[in-house]
């Protein structure tokens, strides 16, 4: 009888802690007055169990409109939808929601340093400085056009090697796109075939589709569950610090060469401004220029350089496979622009809309980065709901890109979404595929400088078709945080 009364007050002491953290629990995380609504969250972990990706948005969006809140572990997330919506939060209310939220796995890769995970005077300094750069390089001078030109000999050439028959495209046009910004970083070009080079791309690549993943997300909102619990420590978070920690000393090297070949009169390259502008803040101690700030900055823009121009270039060549008929259309009009006796050049864009046309609707369906976070700087209200300093904010970018009010055909691949009736090639303002406002993608316009060369170099050599005997390649994508492809085989067949 005693044993059984010890029992029965054992449960009913675990029976009050448990009501007890409720609760605390219900308590510590209610929602502030006006404050956006959202599904109701389960105690302790919130609403982890809806999911991580914008279709997860998309279905809850549906139920609580273009602004609701979730709840992930102990912190609360408002998700914001619709061309309307996020243009509020990106333009007219840019200057609130410019920094980015800590995040547990990006501090453990960039040790708080780089572009983009910093914030207020210290992302201001470098991003500046970036942006310096790559006009001065890009816009100043034609050097960088005439190295995106040459690259894209080399990648036709490597196309030709295929003789016509089916390969995977991916390992060419990664290689071509990392000699884009890598020029700019590094200076120099990376051959194909370069074992170190190739390690070092796939090593990134899969890190980026592994960000994605909903373990990784759980890492970021319970980091210190999975580093206590002896099953929880492997896996892909595991992973992708593995292929960081193999990364980063390949750039480290680059730069030590950099110091000791550097020349103050003569900048090759990023690494080369960057290390004279290390020199001349020192005394800015807030702005962050420093060696090892110099190693994660140049990854921040190696890595963005690169996967975004890969998989859209490899989303537009899986279109031209599933739309011949506007491979023809783009083919017609490289035949009376440019013709085959000479390389397109970035002059020719402006007398070839259609091309432009397709280029800006593949990355319009491609909805490659299709989540933007950030961070509320101070209090603000948006849609009539308040949010409070310090909220972090997911913009939904693909709800734009697909927004049914503002495009004609939102869920189909139609380049006449950037053609008005004469033809012409006309800018849309629901476009967001390198986000917007001052935290837009810095990079953009080398963007689209690759992307036009690229594009029109291949199909003004190849035409652009299915493996023979094989089902034609599919459109479902992969990936959370970076929508990829799935792999595929093609042929490029000379014409």
């Amino acid at each position: 009888m005693l044993l059984s009364l010890d029992c029965l007050d054992l449960k009913s002491c675990l029976l009050v802690i448990f009501l007890f953290l409720l609760l605390v629990d219900f308590l510590k995380h209610r929602n502030p007055p006006e404050f956006p609504p959202g599904p109701w969250p389960l105690p302790f972990l919130g609403n982890v169990f809806i999911g991580f990706g914008y279709q997860d948005i998309d279905k809850v969006a549906e139920q609580f409109g273009n602004i609701f809140s979730l709840r992930w572990g102990g912190e609360k997330v408002v998700f914001v939808s619709g061309y309307k919506m996020v243009k509020d939060v990106l333009m007219t209310q840019g200057d609130n929601f410019l920094d980015r939220p800590a995040s547990p796995l990006f501090s453990d890769v960039f040790k708080d340093c780089g572009i983009s995970v910093s914030n207020g005077y210290r992302w201001r300094r470098q991003r500046q400085f970036s942006v310096a750069h790559l006009k001065h390089f890009g816009e100043g001078k034609r050097t960088l056009e005439l190295h995106v030109q040459q690259e894209c000999s080399f990648l036709c050439q490597a196309f030709q090697q295929e003789m016509g028959g089916p390969f995977n495209p991916q390992l060419i046009i990664n290689s071509a796109a990392a000699n884009g910004i890598g020029f700019l970083v590094f200076g120099k070009r990376f051959d194909y075939n370069a074992t170190d080079f190739q390690n070092r791309l796939r090593l990134s690549q899969e890190s980026m589709l592994l960000i994605g993943n909903p373990l990784v997300q759980l890492y970021d909102v319970f980091p210190w569950l999975f580093k206590r619990l002896p099953g929880l420590r492997s896996g892909p978070h595991v992973t992708i610090l593995s292929n960081y920690a193999k990364i980063v000393p390949f750039l480290r090297k680059e730069i030590e060469k950099h110091k000791k070949e550097w020349d103050p009169f003569d900048h090759r390259d990023y690494i080369d401004s960057y290390i004279g502008e290390i020199d001349k803040k020192k005394r800015d101690i807030e702005a962050g220029f420093h060696s090892e700030n110099l190693v994660y900055c140049s990854l921040d823009l190696f890595e963005a350089g690169t996967e975004t121009i890969t998989n859209t270039l490899r989303w537009a060549l899986l279109y031209m496979v599933k739309y011949p008929d506007v491979q023809e259309n783009v083919q017609e009009e490289i035949k009376s622009v440019i013709g085959q006796s000479r390389q397109p050049c970035l002059a020719d864009r402006v007398s070839m809309p259609y091309t432009d046309a397709v280029i800006h609707e593949t990355q319009r369906m491609a909805n490659i980065l299709p989540l933007n976070i950030r961070m509320s700087s101070k209090d603000a209200t948006m849609g009539g709901y308040f949010i409070p300093k310090g909220t972090k904010v997911i913009v939904n970018l693909s709800s734009v890109l697909r927004d049914q009010t503002e495009w004609e055909t939102a869920d189909h691949f139609n380049p006449q979404h950037f053609l008005d009736v004469h033809g012409h090639f006309r800018k849309r303002e629901a476009f967001f595929p390198f986000s917007a406002g001052k935290r837009a993608c810095l990079g953009q316009s080398l963007a689209r400088m690759e992307l036009f060369l690229f594009f029109t170099s291949l199909l003004q050599r190849f035409t652009i078709s299915s493996s023979p005997g094989e089902e034609p390649p599919s459109l479902e994508p992969q990936g959370v945080a970076i929508q990829s492809p799935k792999p595929f085989t093609i042929c490029a067949s000379t014409w």
